[in-house]
């Protein structure tokens, strides 16, 4: 048996099940397994036996939108199997369903004792990170109630409540107890000569504050139906290149992951929306700059995305000052989380606006949306969001105080506030970290992209000529200030931040490609950045490294500090071929597809940084989210970016 985990997604929900399709309850690796809904474990275990024994796997877990597995009872070559076990396992909204048939190999009639041991103990998903955090839970009671077909957990903690339901067809023949939280599930088949029998288990989770009328799928086959027919709407009607095949399937297999990445919010007016979720397993859930960027990215080909980013956004935008959630006014949240802590404040994630470029990046989604497809009805519904963004800006963001957008360590959140936000991504050459507020380069490229694009919607929507007038010159004169302070002359590359002191923060970083997408830097300064990220310190052959590789700060395997990402990339290509540099954004674009069809056409989140001229594959990163929206997205930005060739 292998330690594999394999990860299915629907909507706000995901499971994480090995080989053998069982679930243990202990992390393994870079992931918890178990069944999640809204940051809370529904299913922490999940054990198939027979006859008292575990089955080994014959033909282990494979992937896809459900997972299938053939297990056999442990032996040798003169101990035929006795039976062959066919596992089929899927994943609906706030559900998970398994069909189990055994196949007798036996010639006479067989009798076989056939247990599944559940449990649930909703841990909250914050606890199962590597960051070796306890939290209290004062009053908490779980509790189980064995059911006619079945049995259910529930968990309460004041007025918190979660609960789990396992029901079985047929029913089980008998509900066990275990000795520990666990309940197993006992069936007597008996067998007829090479005869079979079938069973259905069916879970349904219930987190905290669901009201919906919730329905577990009859079976694996039906939410296979019901995910491809979504996926099948989703790619419906784009053209994809027909000269670039490897392209065209990344694409597809984006768009696929997009589908399923869906996950609930609410508008201003309480209306139901679907958006982009991060990523699985680790950010099912509503992340500010990833859904924007997401969105943007489809824009020319799934604009419904942007038009449900925007209002979710709009609807969580923060109206007042909070330290703890490092919110003030006008600001675009950075997260949002549903979980047991969440509620109790114990994480600072339940609205989280500690991100300094979610602001600008709404601001920058909007106009596009408006230029794209020539809707003007979200720019008119959501103006005062949008002011209320630009106001952050210069106000709170720091634009007419400090002259750039700043942010601050967030003691109790997230140390860097912009795209890099590991503790340590945000470094001068030698790995130094910047001391005082910091001022990150990427960020005033998308203020400056937002103050251009706000200020043409202000004179062709709003038609507020004075409003458009103050945002053009601020946008100009932010793009004066950051070639005279950020460019080092004697690296013809632009810092990477600045610190508290106005010092320049050295490292040579991709950050820079963000620059070319959003237009700050003049076509001398763009065209020396755009060669310079296609050399060989920073281009793996695989993409563009977060930081070029020679410097004491870089290491292939950091998060930040010399991985590749696919998102990155693609806002690299897109910049690249903004500035006319096209040969250089076709290369970047080819690596990204040659990294995707490695990986059956999906991008992962990101990539370890090591050199395609010593590694003929490209190196997983240990961490990566599986199923990550930007990257899903990625291949489209490449599409729009070098066409299809």
């Amino acid at each position: 048996m292998t330690n594999r985990h394999h990860l299915l997604v629907h909507g706000g929900t995901f499971a994480v099940v090995g080989d053998s399709g069982d679930i243990s309850g202990v992390r393994s690796g870079s992931s918890p397994d178990g069944l999640f809904v809204r940051d809370g474990r529904h299913l922490s275990r999940w054990q198939l036996t027979v006859d008292g024994a575990v089955p080994e796997a014959l033909s282990p877990v494979t992937g896809g939108d459900t997972t299938r597995c053939v297990l056999v009872p442990r032996g040798g070559r003169q101990e035929p199997a006795a039976y062959a076990l066919f596992r089929e396992q899927a994943v609906g909204d706030s559900s998970f369903v398994e069909s189990l048939r055994v196949t007798s190999n036996r010639p006479v009639p067989t009798t076989i004792r056939l247990a599944v041991t559940a449990d649930a103990d909703f841990t909250d998903q914050f606890e199962l990170r590597s960051d070796h955090r306890t939290y209290t839970k004062p009053g908490a009671l779980r509790s189980r109630q064995v059911l006619d077909d079945g049995v259910e957990f529930t968990y309460q903690r004041g007025a918190w409540r979660s609960c789990t339901t396992v029901t079985a067809e047929p029913p089980p023949d008998a509900v066990e107890e275990t000795g520990t939280g666990a309940r197993r599930l006992v069936w007597t088949l008996d067998l007829e000569p090479h005869g079979t029998a079938e069973l259905t288990l069916r879970v349904m989770a219930r987190p905290h504050g669901e009201k919906r009328a919730l329905r577990v799928p009859r079976s694996p086959a039906a939410v296979t139906e019901q995910l491809l027919d979504k996926e099948g709407r989703f790619v419906e009607g784009i053209a994809f290149p027909t000269g670039w095949p490897e392209l065209a399937a990344a694409c597809a297999r984006g768009l696929a992951d997009l589908a399923a990445l869906q996950v609930p919010a609410t508008g201003p007016d309480g209306e139901e929306l679907r958006v982009p979720a991060a990523g699985a397993p680790w950010f099912l859930t509503l992340l500010g700059r990833d859904a924007l960027l997401t969105s943007l990215f489809a824009l020319p080909y799934r604009p419904q995305l942007a038009a449900a980013t925007l209002p979710a956004l709009a609807a969580t935008q923060a109206t007042g000052t909070n330290a703890e959630s490092v919110a003030q006014p006008g600001k675009i949240v950075h997260e949002v989380r549903d979980g047991e802590l969440a509620h109790f404040g114990q994480v600072p994630y339940g609205r989280y606006y500690g991100s300094v470029d979610a602001t600008p990046l709404f601001l920058v989604l909007l106009g596009a949306y408006v230029e794209q497809t020539g809707d003007t009805g979200p720019a008119r519904r959501l103006q005062q969001h949008a002011r209320a963004a630009v106001g952050w800006m210069l106000d709170h963001g720091g634009l007419t105080s400090r002259g750039y957008l700043v942010y601050r360590a967030d003691q109790g959140g997230l140390a860097n506030q912009n795209w890099k936000d590991s503790p340590g991504a945000i470094c001068c050459a030698d790995g130094t970290r910047p001391t005082g507020p910091v001022m990150a380069a990427g960020a005033q490229g998308y203020a400056y992209d937002a103050l251009r694009r706000t200020a043409w919607l202000a004179r062709a929507v709003w038609r507020d000529e004075t409003y458009a007038a103050l945002l053009e010159q601020a946008a100009g004169d932010l793009r004066d200030r950051f070639q005279r302070d950020f460019w080092m002359p004697d690296r013809s590359f632009p810092a990477l931040a600045l610190d508290g002191e106005g010092r320049q923060v050295d490292a040579l970083a991709s950050d820079a490609g963000h620059l070319l997408w959003s237009g700050l830097l003049d076509k001398e300064y763009g065209e020396l950045v755009g060669r310079r990220l296609l050399e060989p310190d920073f281009f793996s052959g695989w993409g563009v490294r977060t930081l070029a590789a020679g410097q004491p700060a870089y290491h292939p395997l950091s998060y930040h500090r010399g991985s590749v990402w696919p998102h990155d990339n693609a806002l690299i290509t897109l910049g690249l071929a903004r500035y006319g540099l096209h040969d250089e954004a076709r290369t970047v674009a080819h690596a990204l597809v040659d990294a995707a069809t490695a990986a059956g056409h999906r991008l992962p989140e990101v990539l370890a940084g090591y050199g395609r001229d010593t590694h003929a594959e490209p190196v997983p990163y240990p961490h990566a989210c599986e199923r990550e929206s930007r990257s899903a997205a990625a291949p489209l930005a490449l599409l729009t970016a070098v066409g299809g060739v």
